[in-house]
């Protein structure tokens, strides 16, 4: 079994992207990981060589800057990175530059790789979700945040990222058939320095929206307030992957969030009876488990 990791990254020193503990996380798993490096502003090319493992490949690509609606560029750069995998692999392990795989699963994720290698019915492997907001110690408990998405597809050139990047599609927009596992992903894109984070944001909006729409609705100022954009949060109790125990070391801002003033939209109360009462569950599904 040959398997190949792939990813995408621009401006990672700026933005502050954990893209080397991403690459890092997925490496022992993959016999290759292509990075597609975008055009960048600063030497997000030196920090991606600096991980210092043959494996690694880097691609150079050019962002189209114009490709603005729904985050498409997105998508681009992964099938950009996607389509340059060995040939010969057999399945293409998915990361994006602010998602970490704790080693813990490791075993669980290869022996489902090796499970499903010649069930050609299977398409991808579904992983589960954490993400985290504001520091390391708390997760989102709402029901805005997506639980599962998929990071494991077959090498199969009819597969191709969907929209913005979030999931995948074959052939003629269809789902792809997938299979769950007992795996997390760890998203850590809404961990940053408050400064760091706000940057993002006004980088980041552009990829779905115009000049005028991020001048008129992207607060200016020095640093992003978490505070004002969670209703909900827990804590988070268990620990994280090895590869981030350096970072989580340094950080140096301080979030704290009082979980009793948690708050529960009508949305997710409504979501919630229905799945607890009814067996219904609401909310976009890029796949279908077989």
């Amino acid at each position: 079994m040959k398997v190949s990791g792939f990813t995408f990254i621009r401006n990672a020193v700026l933005y502050d992207y954990p893209i080397t503990e991403a690459i890092r996380s997925i490496l022992p798993l993959c016999d290759e990981v292509v990075v597609a490096v975008g055009n960048s502003d600063d030497k997000t090319r030196e920090l991606i060589r600096s991980i210092g493992d043959p494996k690694i490949r880097i691609i150079e690509t050019l962002w189209d800057d114009s490709l603005r609606e729904g985050g498409r560029v997105l998508a681009v750069e992964t099938d950009k990175a996607f389509a340059a995998i060995a040939k010969d692999s057999d399945w293409a392990f998915y990361i994006q530059g602010d998602e970490v795989v704790h080693e813990k699963y490791h075993p669980v994720i290869r022996e489902a790789m090796e499970k499903y290698l010649n069930n050609k019915a299977v398409d991808g492997l579904l992983f589960h979700y954490l993400h985290f907001y504001g520091s390391y110690d708390f997760v989102g408990s709402s029901l805005k945040w997506y639980p599962y998405e998929i990071r494991v597809v077959r090498n199969n050139p009819s597969i191709y990222s969907y929209r913005d990047a979030q999931g995948f599609r074959i052939g003629n927009d269809q789902k792809l058939k997938v299979k769950p596992i007992d795996a997390y992903v760890y998203h850590y894109g809404w961990v940053k320095p408050p400064e760091a984070m706000q940057r993002k944001q006004e980088s980041f909006q552009k990829l779905w929206h115009t000049d005028e729409w991020v001048e008129e609705n992207v607060p200016k100022i020095k640093s992003f307030e978490y505070e004002k954009h969670i209703s909900r949060l827990k804590r988070f109790e268990g620990t994280h992957p090895k590869v981030m125990q350096q970072r989580i070391a340094t950080k140096n801002w301080k979030f704290d969030f009082d979980i009793s003033f948690n708050r529960t939209t009508t949305k997710d109360r409504l979501k919630h009876f229905l799945k607890k009462y009814l067996g219904i569950k609401l909310g976009y599904r890029n796949y279908r488990i077989i």
